[in-house]
């Protein structure tokens, strides 16, 4: 950069000495002014280019993370030097090789991963799966990638992870038993996650908006569907459903799995198990011993140990049978709909578009009309899970008490009722439960 040209400076003389020095300083002092403010007008041009701001507030940008400080992001794609339990060639995946101090083994691997601890008291992940092969029934893929897109919209929406598992873990711990050594894996698998949530292949979410009250289980090592009187009095071994369960990633648990997966096919005690648990469970109506009726009778057997630590789930369809549901899905729509027609502001802020992204906000405005529709059989409320126990969908051998196309017709319209709940905050819904087509949604649906 070029500075101002200054006149050649002379000997002053005597007489000229005050105002030669006088007028030399001024032109000095203009001169550098003027050359610092070509600096700061070419250097403001510059950073001006390079970082645009266009109003906004400039802030420095963030210091450099330190290793035990990275963002949520960093973290995912850096797993710190220190050892932990992976490092443990003791510490396997397996059922039969049981783990010691998991709790301790857990809290460790946390505090090394500082970004995945907040929230880790109430992390869910999702698992569920099916066979290897294909399915005999000739619709039963379909169905099967149709429950599972279900589960994994109601993960999307709720923030769960969702782990779907097609392989046998164990070769001799197949059909209901094949979930335990998939739970136990996916345990060690995720440390950063509280609960471990089961959900069958044929069960579906019927509420999309419904969230697990967790708080209600906060004492609780596992949640069922059941109702304690008819597994400790009646001694029935449809006191419960083993379809679908919620359960702690805690030591607690390891050793359950442990004791539970002891009556499998696996074990040599397997049809000593099968003639203990049917004289236990009379009603039982099949001789080998299953998951269902294996915890049936630990609750029953052992309540001390393993009873006081199970939360048996009987307000709210926490897993429904799909019989007494499906005929009440329409009026159930028909209800909220009506709900959303109103003309007073809740009603109107129900109908709102908006994203995806903050639903659960919606669903909690939803409450504030649905408290007097009680839960369970006989509420206009929409049921949480529907489970199509007895229906097999990828063998398509029913319970003889079915007819196939009340299965197949049941599922097609629990998952059109529950893709509706989905498929609206795309601009789209089936216009009838049993209508697999679509149809655009008008701006101010329900009521246009």
């Amino acid at each position: 950069m070029l500075s101002p040209e200054l006149p050649p400076m002379s000997k002053p003389s005597p007489r000229t000495k005050p105002s030669s020095w006088l007028a030399d300083s001024l032109l000095f002092l203009s001169g550098a002014f003027l050359a610092l403010l070509v600096l700061f007008t070419f250097y403001s041009f510059v950073s001006t280019y390079s970082s645009p701001n266009f109003g906004r507030t400039v802030t420095s940008p963030p210091p450099t993370a330190e290793p035990d400080q990275c963002s949520d992001d960093a973290n995912l794609r850096r797993d710190p030097p220190d050892p932990t339990f992976y490092d443990d060639r003791e510490v396997r995946y397996t059922l039969g090789d049981p783990v010691q101090n998991w709790d301790e083994k857990r809290r460790q691997w946390l505090l090394l991963h500082p970004s995945l601890a907040p929230g880790a008291g109430k992390r869910i992940l999702m698992v569920t799966g099916s066979q290897p092969g294909a399915c005999r029934n000739p619709i039963g893929d379909h169905l099967l990638l149709r429950f599972f897109k279900n589960k994994v919209d109601y993960c999307r929406l709720h923030g769960h992870e969702i782990f779907y598992n097609n392989a046998l873990l164990h070769p001799r711990m197949g059909s209901y038993w094949a979930k335990l050594p998939v739970i136990r894996a996916a345990m060690v698998a995720h440390p950063e996650v509280e609960w471990i949530w089961w959900v069958d292949s044929d069960a579906l979410f019927t509420d999309m908006e419904f969230k697990l009250p967790l708080d209600r289980y906060k004492n609780h090592n596992l949640v069922v569907h059941g109702w304690a009187h008819l597994v400790m009095e009646t001694h029935s071994w449809t006191g419960l459903n083993a379809g679908v369960f919620l359960i702690r990633n805690c030591q607690w648990t390891m050793d359950l799995l442990e004791v539970w997966a002891s009556m499998g096919p696996q074990t040599p005690d397997y049809e000593k198990w099968g003639e203990t648990l049917r004289s236990t469970f009379k009603d039982k109506a099949f001789p080998e011993s299953d998951d269902q009726t294996g915890l049936a009778y630990l609750i029953y057997k052992e309540k001390e140990k393993w009873g006081k630590k199970i939360y048996m789930e009987s307000e709210y369809y926490f897993e429904g049978y799909w019989a007494e549901i499906v005929g009440t899905l329409d009026k159930i729509e028909d209800r909220y709909a009506e709900i959303e027609r109103g003309e007073e502001d809740n009603a109107v802020r129900l109908r709102r578009r908006h994203a995806e992204k903050v639903s659960e906000q919606y669903g909690a405005f939803r409450e504030e009309y649905l408290s007097e529709a009680g839960y369970g059989r006989g509420s206009w409320r929409r049921p949480f899970i529907t489970h199509f126990t007895g229906c097999q969908p990828c063998s398509g051998r029913h319970n003889e008490m079915y007819k196939a196309n009340s299965c197949w017709d049941g599922m097609e319209k629990a998952l059109n009722f529950a893709d509706n709940q989905v498929l609206r905050k795309y601009g789209y819904v089936h216009p009838s439960t049993m209508d697999r087509a679509v149809s655009t949604v008008p701006f101010d649906y329900p009521s246009e």
